[in-house]
């Protein structure tokens, strides 16, 4: 059956392994999986048919409002690593189509791309220009889609939100070097001689009415290995059952080193994606109860995208 033919060829590519010559992905041939990859091709466009930042009239608002603040240069440079993605995507797509209707030979790199977007893969071509993610192809898709609202939302007026989802920045170290530069510079204090400091707050990214005072509200956290005790506004045991634990908003904000003691505190490994690995971002100091050796050995940290 067509059902368990899928099957074998989905199971074939998780192992490695290509179907060379077959005729459904050679351009102009075979039926079902050449159409659902047009399908995919066209759906993907479709989501993409307003994703490119004009990136000429950004720079000549930016100059009228005053010129390159720290936070504006993070928010510029998140704009042209998104241009490149989507330009990326929209140009491979637009190639590939053509090889599966017959009008181009396909080549290595188009038949693999094929190849991924059937199996729900992100293709390589486009993961060497991305954010860092283990998300399969449609929830990839959808978690560009809001980073890519949050960069158009910010080109409307260039103005800071009250809350900066840290987890769809391509380089998230950048907005945190951003809130140490800015307040920095507010305060007169030299730039060597600050470091990041946390405060979660009880709020959901809802419930901010302002912006921060000072440093930058920020959404995005889940916890794995333990959760975040509301009530008590510290780390505590993971409920039974429970992986995932997401954060509140927290506050991102610099402080002098002679005030940074974190007293009571577990400093908690931030990571990108859940294998962590070289996806390290910073620490963030969170209160604790027990000691911080215990979540230490419990491996607990904190991730800003997650795969359920």
């Amino acid at each position: 059956s067509t059902q368990s033919t899928g099957v074998q060829y989905n199971v074939r590519h998780y192992l490695g392994f290509t179907a060379q010559g077959s005729s459904c992905r050679r351009g102009g041939g075979g039926g079902s999986s050449n159409d659902r990859v047009l399908g995919l091709i066209e759906e993907i466009n479709e989501k993409l048919s307003d994703s490119k930042v004009d990136m000429e009239d950004l720079v000549q608002r930016i100059e009228d409002e005053g010129g390159r603040t720290p936070f504006i240069n993070v928010f510029y440079q998140e704009s042209v690593y998104m241009n490149a993605l989507t330009s990326e995507i929209v140009k491979s797509l637009e190639v590939l189509t053509l090889g599966l209707n017959g009008e181009l030979q396909m080549s290595d790199s188009m038949e693999a791309l094929s190849d991924s977007l059937f199996a729900g893969k992100v293709p390589g071509s486009w993961a060497k220009l991305a954010f860092a993610s283990m998300k399969p192809l449609a929830g990839w898709m959808d978690n560009l889609m809001q980073r890519l609202k949050q960069i158009q939302d910010w080109a409307v007026d260039l103005g800071m939100p009250k809350v900066a989802w840290i987890s769809g920045f391509f380089n998230p170290q950048s907005f945190l070097t951003a809130i140490l530069q800015s307040q920095a510079r507010n305060n007169e204090w030299p730039l060597d001689k600050v470091v990041v400091a946390c405060e979660v707050t009880k709020k959901t990214a809802g419930e901010i009415a302002d912006h921060a005072p000072g440093g930058s509200y920020t959404d995005g956290f889940t916890m794995e290995g333990a959760r975040w005790d509301t009530g008590l506004g510290c780390v505590g045991p993971s409920l039974p059952k429970e992986m995932f634990c997401p954060m509140p908003v927290v506050l991102i904000k610099a402080v002098t080193v002679d005030k940074a003691e974190f007293k009571d505190c577990f400093m908690c490994p931030v990571y990108k994606i859940q294998s962590r690995g070289a996806s390290y971002v910073f620490q963030a100091n969170l209160k604790t109860r027990q000691p911080a050796a215990d979540w230490v050995m419990g491996g607990v940290a904190l991730l800003m995208d997650i795969v359920l």
